[in-house]
C-alpha cells in the first residue's frame, strides 16, 4: 500500500480507502525507514481506527441476547471495567435483554466494544526494517533499546536479509508444502501446491479446480498425516507439511 499518514483512518489523503484493503490480508508487514522508527505505533493506531487489531486474537467474550429477562452479567476472570460500565456499554448498542460471559483477562471497554461492532478485524503482523545499510551496529542497537527486538532489519536496496524476511514471512502465515504424484507415480517436488497449516484434502481440491471436489472419488497420502504410505483418505482428511497426495476422480485421475 501507498504509505500512511496520521488522520488516515478519518479520511486524509485517501486513507480509508488505502487501509480497507488490509482487511482481506492474511498478514500485515509494517516497514519503516531505520530512521523513524517512531513510526511503527502511528501505523498500528491507525489500522485499529479503521477495525484492523494487529497482532491481537478476538476478546473471550460470548453474548446471548433474549427477549426478556435484562442483562445478565458472567465474569469468570479479573477484567478493568465495572458492570455498570457493562451495562451502559450493552444500552449503547441496543442490548436490553441478554447474557454476556465474560472469559478475557482485563477486558477493557474498547475490547467489548469490538465484540459488539462486531466488524473488527484481526490480523497478525511482521515489522520490518529498512535502509540498514545506511546506519551501522551502534545506531541499530540503539534503534533496538528504543523499539525491542521484534523486527527483522533489511535493505531492499542492498538486497540485505531478504531472504531471512521471506522466510518470516512463510512462516508467520502458517503455510505447508504439498507435492502432488500423479497416478504415473510422479511426484512433483519443483513447485509444491501451498495452503495454510490445517487444510484439508478438500482445500486441495478447491485450489486445483473449482469442480474437482465434485468430481472426487479417493485420495492417497505419503507423509507425516498417514498412518502408512498410500493411505487411502477422504476430502476432510488433514494434512500435513511436505505430503505427497494424489487425487482419483469419479471419471478420471490426477
Amino acid at each position: 500500500m501507498p504509505g500512511i499518514i496520521e488522520g488516515a483512518a478519518s479520511g486524509k489523503g485517501l486513507g480509508k480507502r488505502v487501509l480497507s484493503v488490509a482487511r482481506s490480508a492474511d498478514l500485515v508487514l509494517m516497514i519503516l525507514d531505520v530512521f523513524q522508527p517512531h513510526h511503527f505505533s502511528l501505523l498500528k493506531k491507525e489500522l485499529s481506527e479503521i477495525g484492523i487489531k494487529v497482532d491481537q486474537n478476538p476478546p473471550n467474550v460470548v453474548i446471548e441476547k433474549t427477549s426478556t429477562g435484562g442483562v445478565s452479567i458472567s465474569i469468570l476472570v479479573p477484567i478493568a471495567i465495572s458492570e455498570r460500565l457493562i451495562k451502559e456499554i450493552l444500552h449503547v448498542y441496543g442490548i436490553h435483554n441478554g447474557r454476556i460471559i465474560i472469559k478475557e483477562p482485563g477486558l477493557t471497554d474498547d475490547q467489548l466494544i469490538d465484540v459488539l461492532s462486531g466488524n473488527r478485524i484481526y490480523i497478525p503482523s511482521l515489522t520490518v526494517l529498512n535502509k540498514i545499510d545506511l546506519v551501522n551496529r551502534g545506531f541499530l542497537k540503539d534503534v533496538k533499546s528504543r523499539v525491542g527486538n521484534n523486527f527483522i532489519p533489511i535493505s531492499a536496496d542492498s538486497n540485505v536479509n531478504i531472504d531471512a524476511l521471506k522466510q518470516a514471512i512463510y512462516q508467520r502465515l502458517d503455510l505447508i508444502r504439498i507435492y502432488l504424484r500423479r497416478k504415473t507415480g510422479e511426484t512433483d517436488y519443483e513447485e509444491p501446491l501451498i495452503i495454510r497449516n490445517g487444510s484439508n484434502v478438500g482445500t486441495v481440491c478447491n485450489k486445483i479446480h473449482r469442480k474437482m471436489a465434485r468430481d472426487f472419488k479417493y485420495a492417497q497420502v505419503w507423509g507425516r498425516s498417514a498412518k502408512f504410505g498410500g493411505q487411502k483418505v477422504g476430502l476432510d482428511h488433514t494434512l500435513m507439511d511436505e505430503d505427497v497426495l494424489t487425487i482419483t476422480k469419479k471419471v478420471s485421475s490426477f
